[in-house]
């Protein structure tokens, strides 16, 4: 449904984002009516709320993309690190521009490419063309430190989560074992040479659009974007086929999926064993990873998604597959 801007983006100030987009309109040489502007609300974001922004110009209509940071993600991220690398992974061609910042969010670039579905990841040919621009997203150069943040990420968010989650939470959730639980996983992941790249960490079908006509795959959303082991952002690619953030329990990620299986299909080598095994093991590291992040998140925003309930199905799933995945 498509409906007037003013007054529909709870928790903005509508004059910062209006201010923005005028001025990005005269820039254009667009004259603006601010009541024929227009949003579109999509559906599928869970850190922020997105909207389709169009007004009508002389001959067309403009349309952009406008970004309302959700309540309590600053937690999760800097957003002047995020911004600093949306515009240097746009230098190196990939991804939307980034067209002008208010206080609760930004506009970018509108790409007009489909947004993939939860079907689209398993499609073999979709699949093969996320794999390469995945390998071509780790080899960008990026400025800054080199270093994988996920470790230190993680105790940051078991630290928040402590603070921020009832005792009886707590106790569901074992808060107080997991640190233990993280040292263990990081030990036997750094036994053996990790490649380290600037990884996405959050390649879900939303975070991924394709043009139909050109076969191009265009990876948007970074705001966990940082370097990491390869084989992480690997898995957490996988883990995310087994949701589907569009149906009726998006919360409840459909884990009887076979994500990872189907590599072994390949020929085997040393190299290609070892990537699927330690693949298999930062799963484990993602459903903690996605566990803190639900905890967190549901007690700080107001999007409506039962991030309690996805964090507990993803702790269950590292309990029951730990013993699995780990034994040696």
């Amino acid at each position: 449904m498509t409906v007037k801007i003013k007054g529909i983006i709870e928790g903005t100030q509508p004059k910062d984002l209006l201010k923005s987009l005028i001025s990005l309109a005269s820039d254009w040489g667009d004259v603006v009516d601010t009541s024929k502007l227009k949003a579109v609300h999509l559906s599928g974001a869970m850190t922020n709320v997105v909207y389709r922004i169009t007004w009508p110009t002389e001959n067309d209509e403009r349309t952009v993309l406008v970004r309302i940071y959700g309540e309590g993600s600053d937690i999760f991220f800097d957003r002047e690190e995020e911004i600093r690398t949306f515009e240097a992974i746009s230098t190196h061609g990939h991804g939307p521009h980034l067209l002008a910042r208010f206080p609760e969010g930004r506009v970018e670039e509108f790409i007009h490419a489909k947004t993939l579905s939860a079907f689209d990841l398993r499609d073999p040919e979709i699949s093969t063309l996320i794999a390469a621009k995945m390998r071509e997203f780790h080899g960008l150069n990026m400025p800054g430190s080199k270093t994988a943040v996920l470790w230190t990420r993680m105790r940051k968010w078991l630290i928040k989560a402590k603070s921020l989650c009832s005792q009886e939470h707590a106790k569901e959730f074992h808060l107080d074992i997991l640190e233990n639980e993280i040292v263990e996983l990081e030990n036997k992941l750094s036994k053996r040479h990790q490649h380290i790249a600037f990884c996405h960490n959050d390649l879900q079908y939303g975070n991924i659009m394709i043009n139909d006509k050109t076969k191009t795959i265009t990876l948007i959303d970074y705001e966990y974007a940082s370097y990491n082991p390869v084989a992480y952002d690997l898995a957490n690619h996988f883990c995310e086929w087994a949701a589907n953030y569009h149906s009726d329990t998006p919360h409840i990620i459909s884990l009887n999926v076979l994500f990872i299986g189907f590599i072994g299909n390949q020929p085997h080598d040393t190299e290609v064993d070892q990537l699927i095994d330690d693949v298999e093991k930062y799963t484990l590291v993602n459903h903690i990873f996605w566990g803190l992040w639900g905890i967190v998140s549901g007690n700080v925003t107001q999007i409506d998604f039962d991030y309690i309930g996805y964090a507990k199905q993803r702790f269950s799933e590292y309990w029951l597959k730990k013993p699995q995945v780990l034994k040696e």
